[in-house]
C-alpha cells in the first residue's frame, strides 16, 4: 500500500441546495503553512497538482469521520468541506493529524461537541426566547399531523432542539408506542406506516436522551415494532421475531452482575437496529445524522469491558474452564466465541485502557489456552481464535514474542505458539485460504523487527532456531526433484504464502535469513518452483531471488554463482517463448537491475555461462549493454597484460598462488572503475621508485645490486635458482644475498599486478631477508636461521603474504595454477591457527 493510494482523496462542498459538489480528485497533507499560521489540510489536484483546498485545522472547529473513510466540517457560514478517502488507512492519518492538533483521542468521531449557537447563527429564528414546540394531541386520528410537526422541524437545529425537549417532556414516545399497539391490534396499516416515518425522524434528531427512553427495557422492543412497518416493503420485516427467537444469547459462563447482562443485551439490540433496520446512510449524511447513536453503542461497549474486566472471579470461572481438559468442545466454542466479542469490544477502549485490558488477559492465559483451541476441528472456534491473536498481536506484538521466548526450553512433545500457528497456517483446507492469509499476516507483525524492541536478537535467534524449518517444510517436502512433486493448486498457493513470508525475511532479517539460506541451500530448492505450472508460484520465486538480487550482498551473488542459479530464471526465460506477459516483464526487470547497479559478479558470470542464448534478443538493450560491458573489462585485461609485457615486469596477480574469488573481484574492479587505471599506475610508478630506493639502501651492504626495471623478469629467474642452491649447500652468504634479491624481485612483480595489502607485505619481506643477509655477513649466522628470519614474519589478515619456506620451495609460482573450489560464503579463508606459528624448514 503506497502513500499516494493512501491519501487518494475526493473534496466535496455543500451547495446552497445542501448537495454535495465534487471539487476535484487529489492527494491530501497536513503541513504547517505560514501564511495561516498553523497546520493547515492541503489538497493537490491529481492532474495537474493544483492547490484544491488549504485549510487550517482550527482548534474550535467539529470535524467528523464517518464511516471510516470520510471527514467532514463546516468552515465559515454556510459552507461544509468532506474528504473522502480511496483507503481507511488515509482517512486514519489525517483523523490522527486532526486530533493531534485539536489535543483530542483520535478514538472519538467528532472532535468538538456540536455546539449549537454557533449554528444559530445561520438562521434568522434561531434565539433563547424561541417558543418551544407544541405537538399535537397524541391521538390515532392526528398520527399524520405528527408524523409532519416532526417532519418540519428536522430544518433548523434550534427546531430539533426544541422539538427533543417536548418529546421528552410531555413522554410523548411512549405515548407513540401505545398508539402502536393500538394500530397492531387495530390492523391500522395506515397508521402503522405513519409510525414508522414518525420514529424514524426521532433518530435523525440525534439526540442521546431520546435514545435512552427508546432502548430501554420495556420500550425498545416496540421502536423495533414501529420499524418493521416501512411504506417502501410490501410486508413487514420482522425483526422483533429475530431478536426474540432466533437470536440467543450464550452464556459460557453464568454472568451473576444483572447490570452487566442487561448492557450486554441493550448493546446488541441497539447495534441491529443500526446496522440493520435503519436505512443504509448515504455517502454524506446531513447533519452527521446518526453519530449520537454510534456514540451510545461505543459507549456502552466500553462499560461492557470494564464491568465484565472488574470482575475478576467471573474471568477466572471463564478461563479454568477453557483450559480444563474436560471441557466439551461445544462449550469451548462458546467461549471463545465470548472472548472474541470481548477483544472487538475492547477495541473502543483508550491506548492505556487497551494496554490493562491484555495485559489482564495475558495474567490470566489467554495465550496458553489459544495453543488449545487453534488446533481443534471446529471452524468457528479455529477462526474466533485467530481473531483473538490477531487483536492481541496487532495491539501488542511484544506480549507474544515474549511468550514465545518463554517456551524456548519445552521438550520436542510440547508445541510452541508460533509453531502452531505455522502448522495451522499450512493445513488450511479453505479454498479462499482466508486462515492461512490470516495467520500469514500475524506471523509478519511478529517479524517485523521496526516494532521489535531489546527482544529482537533473542527473538530471530528463536524462529531461526526453533521455527523456520516448519515453515519450509511443504517447501522442502515439495522441491526434492528438479521439478515441484505436486502441482495441485492447494499447495501451490500455500508455497506461495511461505515464499511471501521467505521474501518479508529477506527484506528485513539481512543476517539470520543470509545464513540460513546459504548454510541449507534453501534458494536452489526455492527455485525449483520456476518449473512450476502455476504461473503465480513461478512469479513468487522469482520475486524472492529478485528481492534477494536487489541486496547487493556479495555472499549472496557468490551464492547465485557458485550454484548457477540463474539457470532456472533463464530457462523459464526459453520457455515463455518470447510472450509478452508479467514472468517475461519480471525477468527482464531483473537482469536490467543487475545491469543498472553494475553487480560485478553476477555480470560477469550471466555474460559467459548465458551471453550465447541471448546474444540475438533485440527487442531489449539489457543483454547486449551486458556484453559490451563484459567485453570492454575483457580488453582491459588484455592491454594491463600488454603493458607489463612492454615493461617487462611479470604479473603476479596476489600474493596467494591460486586463483580464489576475492581476486577476481579486484580484477573486474577495473572494469567498473575506469578511471582508478590511471591512478594504479601513478601507484604503481610511485611505489616502483620507494622499493627500488628502500631496497638498494637496505641490500647495499650485501653487495647484491637492485635489479632495474627492464630486467626484473630475468632477476626473479636469477634468484629463484640462487634459492635452489641455498637448499642444497646451506652454507653460500651469496645464496642468502640472493634470497634478498629474489624478494626485492618479488615486489616489483607484486607492483605490476593488482595493488593491494600484498605489495607492502611483500615489501617487509624483502628488507627482512636484505637485514637477514647483513647479520649473516657480519657474523656468520647460520643460513637455516636466516631463513627463519625470513619466514617468521607475521601474515597479514588477508593471508596475502606466503611464509619463508613457501617462498623458497615454490618460487614465483603461476597465480592461475590453483583453480580449486573456493567457499564462496566465507568473507576469508580460514586458517588453523598453527599455520600462523609454524616455522619453515630447510629440507
Amino acid at each position: 500500500m503506497t502513500t499516494d493510494t493512501r491519501r487518494r482523496v475526493k473534496l466535496y462542498a455543500l451547495n446552497a441546495e445542501r448537495q454535495w459538489d465534487d471539487r476535484g480528485t487529489g492527494h491530501v497533507s497536513s503541513s504547517y503553512v505560514d501564511r495561516l499560521k498553523g497546520i493547515s489540510l492541503l489538497v493537490r489536484a491529481e492532474s495537474d497538482g493544483s492547490l484544491l483546498l488549504e485549510s487550517k485545522i482550527q482548534p474550535d472547529t467539529a470535524y467528523q469521520k464517518q464511516q471510516d473513510t470520510l471527514i467532514v466540517w463546516s468552515e465559515g457560514d454556510n459552507f461544509d468541506l468532506a474528504l473522502s478517502f480511496q483507503e481507511k488507512a488515509g482517512c486514519d492519518e489525517i483523523w490522527e493529524k486532526i486530533c493531534q492538533v485539536q489535543g483530542k483521542d483520535p478514538s472519538v468521531e467528532i472532535t468538538q461537541d456540536i455546539v449549537e449557537e454557533s449554528e444559530d447563527e445561520r438562521f434568522e429564528d434561531m434565539s433563547d426566547t424561541a417558543p418551544p414546540i407544541e405537538l399535537p394531541p397524541c391521538e390515532l386520528a392526528r398520527l399524520e399531523d405528527i408524523s409532519e410537526t416532526i417532519q418540519s422541524c428536522l430544518t433548523t437545529p434550534l427546531r430539533k432542539e426544541k422539538l427533543s425537549m417536548a418529546l421528552e417532556s410531555e413522554n410523548y414516545i411512549k405515548k407513540l408506542l401505545n398508539l402502536f399497539h393500538v394500530c397492531e391490534d387495530l390492523d391500522n396499516t395506515e397508521g402503522l406506516h405513519h409510525l414508522f416515518e414518525i420514529f424514524k425522524n426521532i433518530f435523525l434528531l440525534n439526540k442521546n436522551a431520546l435514545f435512552e427512553i427508546m432502548f430501554a427495557e420495556d420500550t425498545i422492543f416496540d421502536v423495533v415494532g414501529c420499524l418493521e412497518y416501512d411504506p417502501s416493503a410490501t410486508q413487514p420485516k420482522k425483526h422483533r421475531q429475530y431478536l426474540k427467537q432466533w437470536a440467543k444469547f450464550r452464556e459460557a459462563v453464568p454472568i451473576k452482575n444483572q447490570d452487566l447482562l442487561a448492557k450486554i443485551h441493550q448493546t446488541f439490540r441497539v447495534q441491529y437496529i443500526q446496522d440493520i433496520i435503519l436505512p443504509t446512510p448515504s455517502v454524506f449524511v446531513e447533519d452527521n445524522m446518526l453519530n449520537t447513536l454510534s456514540s451510545f453503542i461505543f459507549f456502552n461497549k466500553v462499560e461492557i469491558v470494564t464491568l465484565i474486566q472488574e470482575d475478576e472471579r467471573f474471568l477466572v470461572d471463564m478461563f479454568t474452564l477453557l483450559t480444563d481438559p474436560n471441557t466439551s468442545d461445544a462449550k469451548r466454542r462458546d467461549i471463545v466465541l465470548f472472548l472474541k466479542e470481548f477483544c472487538n469490544y475492547a477495541q473502543n477502549l483508550q491506548p492505556q485502557g487497551k494496554d490493562s485490558f491484555y495485559k489482564t488477559l495475558t495474567c490470566l492465559g489467554i495465550l496458553q489456552a489459544l495453543e488449545i483451541t487453534l488446533v481443534m476441528n471446529d471452524q468457528k472456534t479455529k477462526a474466533a481464535s485467530i481473531d483473538i491473536l490477531t487483536a492481541i498481536v496487532e495491539f501488542s506484538p511484544l506480549v507474544v514474542r515474549n511468550y514465545t521466548l518463554q517456551q524456548v526450553n519445552r521438550t520436542e512433545g510440547e508445541r510452541m505458539l508460533l509453531n502452531i500457528a505455522i502448522e495451522q497456517m499450512l493445513t488450511d483446507s479453505e479454498p479462499e485460504l482466508g486462515v492461512a492469509v490470516q495467520l500469514m499476516g500475524i506471523i509478519k507483525i511478529l517479524l517485523e523487527p521496526e516494532n521489535m524492541l531489546t527482544e529482537k536478537g533473542d527473538f530471530l535467534n528463536f524462529f531461526y532456531k526453533h521455527s523456520i524449518q516448519t515453515l519450509i517444510a511443504p517447501l522442502l517436502l515439495n522441491t526434492i526433484g528438479d521439478r515441484p512433486q505436486n502441482e495441485d493448486y492447494q499447495t501451490a498457493q500455500l508455497l506461495g504464502i511461505v515464499l511471501d513470508i521467505l521474501s518479508f525475511c529477506v527484506e528485513h532479517h539481512t543476517y539470520h535469513i543470509k545464513n540460513f539460506i546459504i548454510q541449507k541451500d534453501l534458494l536452489k530448492r526455492i527455485l525449483v518452483l520456476m518449473k512450476s505450472s502455476h504461473t503465480f508460484l513461478v512469479l513468487g520465486a522469482l520475486r524472492l531471488l529478485r528481492k534477494i538480487v536487489a541486496l547487493k550482498d556479495e555472499f549472496y551473488n557468490r551464492h547465485i554463482v557458485k550454484g548457477n542459479l540463474f539457470a532456472p530464471v533463464v530457462d523459464a526465460f526459453i520457455r515463455n517463448n518470447g510472450r509478452y506477459n508479467l514472468l517475461e516483464s519480471a525477468i527482464l526487470e531483473l537482469f536490467e537491475f543487475v545491469k543498472l547497479e553494475d553487480i560485478k559478479t553476477l555480470c560477469v558470470y550471466f555474460v559467459e555461462t548465458f551471453s550465447k542464448i541471448f546474444d540475438e534478443i533485440e527487442y531489449v538493450q539489457t543483454f547486449k549493454y551486458l556484453k559490451n560491458r563484459y567485453d570492454q573489462y575483457q580488453d582491459r585485461i588484455k592491454d594491463r597484460d600488454k603493458m607489463s609485457l612492454d615493461t617487462g615486469i611479470p604479473i603476479i596477480r596476489g600474493g596467494r598462488f591460486r586463483r580464489d574469488q576475492r581476486q577476481m573481484e579486484e580484477e573486474e574492479e577495473m572494469w567498473f572503475n575506469e578511471d582508478e587505471d590511471l591512478e594504479e599506475l601513478e601507484t604503481y610508478n610511485s611505489v616502483m621508485n620507494g622499493a627500488a630506493s628502500t631496497s638498494n639502501s637496505n641490500i647495499a651492504q650485501t653487495g647484491v645490486s637492485v635489479p632495474s626495471t627492464s630486467s626484473l623478469t630475468e632477476s626473479a629467474a636469477a634468484a629463484a635458482a640462487a634459492a635452489t642452491q641455498l637448499l642444497s649447500s646451506m652454507a653460500s652468504s651469496e645464496a642468502v644475498a640472493a634470497v634478498a634479491a629474489a624478494a626485492v624481485a618479488a615486489v616489483a612483480a607484486s607492483v605490476s599486478g593488482v595493488a593491494n595489502s600484498a605489495v607492502a607485505a611483500a615489501a617487509v619481506s624483502a628488507a627482512n631477508a636484505a637485514e637477514a643477509a647483513n647479520k649473516l655477513k657480519n657474523s656468520e649466522l647460520h643460513v637455516g636461521n636466516v631463513a627463519t628470519v625470513i619466514g617468521d614474519q607475521k601474515e597479514t589478515p588477508s593471508s596475502a603474504v606466503v611464509s619463508g619456506e613457501s617462498v623458497l620451495k615454490k618460487g614465483l609460482v603461476d597465480y592461475e595454477s590453483d583453480s580449486g573450489d573456493e567457499d564462496y560464503y566465507e568473507e576469508e579463508e580460514e586458517e588453523s591457527p598453527q599455520s600462523h606459528q609454524k616455522k619453515p624448514r630447510l629440507a
